[in-house]
């Protein structure tokens, strides 16, 4: 059990750190293709909501995973 739960923390932090180096700051994805965004603030759309989305979700199973582990190492 201690093996599946610390290799789910590994691939649940990998796909966390890749989905938050995506969401480029302030710049969106539109800032990963040269395109200038220019500085207004606008709506998360279309990929750039699921990909906030999915970070939230990947952030959520992380820190349930960590205090499962923790129970389950400790007990």
């Amino acid at each position: 059990m201690e093996q599946f739960l610390y290799a789910s923390l590994i691939i649940t932090s990998i796909a966390l750190v890749f989905s938050i180096i995506l969401q480029s700051k302030g710049a969106g994805l539109g800032g990963l293709t040269g395109t200038d965004t220019g500085g207004v603030f606008t709506a998360r759309r279309g990929i750039e909501k699921t990909l906030f989305w999915v970070t939230i979700l990947f952030s959520a199973l992380f820190f349930i995973l960590v205090i499962t582990t923790v129970i389950v190492v400790r007990g």
